[in-house]
């Protein structure tokens, strides 16, 4: 018995060894990282500042200023250089609209202590003219500001189109003079003028690289191409067809231009009849690809179906084409004779005609297809199985909504998603619903 329980009194004992051997670990571990260390380590005050920049860099800007007060070196960091290159101003009304606004008092503060800081700034505005002729007041104290790149945005219409023509140029001027490094320009729907576009040229013309602007009626095809006579390093352009021409393209293509990488356009009718569209020549196409062959075109067309008639009568090398509105067989059919640079081809809309027909002429003559999109039009399974046995394993981006597809006597819906399945080499379904 004695044998017994001195057995058993050792089991117990090897339990209470081990819990006072952790203790001692713990204690000696605790011991070896110091507690001066540990309240080292708590002290968000004695982070480096590199650490903290990249803190502030993930912050709204709320969050930022707010943090700027919990100690002397945090605000040290939040007046930092490096962390107002990059700003963005919003500017909404609080009876107008549901988002936030940068405060006025940290607008003052910007204006006062970074303004000379700012490289790459937008503004973001609703609706209300008072927001637009707002960013305008900021843009006139930019005084001493090295800005490379500027936007211009409208959450919605009108906005800066409401604002005097001769306010907004003055703003622009201030920042179009004082920068004099200008490479990147978005101001869409805004009363840009031809004075204001000379400014620019006369300030920038060495680094300006792109300029958007569309839907800016008061720029004329000549103020456009005093940019692209004068602008050589311009690589990208967007704009609305009615200031496109022939002589614009010819400026693009000259000797001393550097290859143009993206030229957007957009063609774009409000009320039917009342634009008449213009013809560009094939000649000044072609010259525009010689002198840049990789150059993308893009057009965005929101027309009605009795104004198409002006465009690929002939052969024209557009990229990317967009419809918004309803396209008739007839244009699709032009665009599959004439578009053969032809990579993404979206058409929202079409009719109650299937499309069988054109889109196989499409399959055979733009080899460099890769994107398709259908939304409100007709196809019959076999005559899409068909163009997508044409273009095979190229279409790498295909976005058909499966009320599109008409079964036929060759093809149910669910023998069609195995077929073009296999001829894509991949798993491949129709949409319930538009992507594009």
């Amino acid at each position: 018995m004695k044998r017994a329980r001195q057995k058993f009194g050792v089991e117990n004992e090897a339990p209470q060894t081990s819990q006072k051997s952790k203790k001692h670990k713990a204690c000696s571990c605790g011991s070896a990282f110091g507690e001066s260390d540990l309240h080292a380590f708590m002290d968000w005050g004695s982070l480096p500042h590199h650490v903290i920049l990249q803190i502030f860099q993930f912050l709204p800007l709320v969050d930022r200023a707010r943090a700027s007060s919990v100690c002397r070196r945090w605000n040290e960091v939040f007046h930092i250089p490096d962390l107002w290159r990059r700003f963005e101003f919003e500017l909404n009304q609080p009876a107008t609209s549901y988002l936030k606004s940068t405060h006025p008092d940290l607008i003052q503060q910007i204006i006062k202590r970074h303004a000379d800081h700012l490289q790459y700034v937008s503004f973001k505005v609703d609706s209300s003219t008072e927001s637009a002729e707002a960013a305008c007041n900021i843009l006139s104290q930019l005084v001493n500001c090295s800005i490379k790149t500027l936007g211009l945005i409208s959450t919605a219409k009108p906005s800066f189109m409401n604002v005097s023509k001769a306010h907004f140029a003055s703003a622009l001027t201030v920042v179009f003079v004082n920068s004099k490094s200008l490479s990147s320009i978005k101001v869409d729907d805004t009363p840009l003028d031809d004075p204001s576009l000379k400014v620019l040229v006369a300030n920038n013309s060495d680094t300006l690289k792109l300029l958007k602007m569309s839907s800016c009626p008061h720029v004329s095809p000549a103020g456009i191409l005093c940019v692209a006579d004068q602008c050589h390093g311009l690589k990208e352009l967007a704009l609305n067809y009615y200031i496109l021409s022939d002589e614009l393209l010819l400026a693009l293509s000259s000797e001393k231009h550097v290859d143009l990488e993206h030229l957007r356009i957009d063609v774009v009718s409000e009320n039917p009849g009342q634009v008449e569209f213009h013809t560009i020549k094939k000649q000044s196409w072609d010259a525009l690809v010689k002198h840049s062959p990789k150059v993308n075109i893009v057009m965005y067309f929101f027309l009605y179906e009795e104004e198409f008639d002006a465009f690929f009568r002939e052969e024209t090398p557009v990229t990317h084409l967009y419809f918004g509105r309803a396209v008739s067989k007839a244009m699709l059919g032009r665009i599959g004779m004439n578009c053969p640079r032809l990579i993404e081809l979206v058409v929202c809309a079409n009719g109650l005609q299937p499309l069988d027909d054109e889109l196989i002429r499409i399959a055979e003559r733009c080899k460099n297809l890769t994107a398709m999109g259908l939304g409100e039009c007709e196809v019959t399974c076999r005559g899409f199985i068909e163009f997508v046995k044409m273009c095979g394993g190229r279409l790498t981006q295909l976005s058909i909504m499966e009320e599109v597809l008409i079964p036929d006597n060759d093809y149910s819906l669910d023998q069609l998603h195995l077929e073009v399945s296999k001829h894509l080499g991949r798993m491949w379904f129709p949409d319930m619903m538009p992507t594009w």
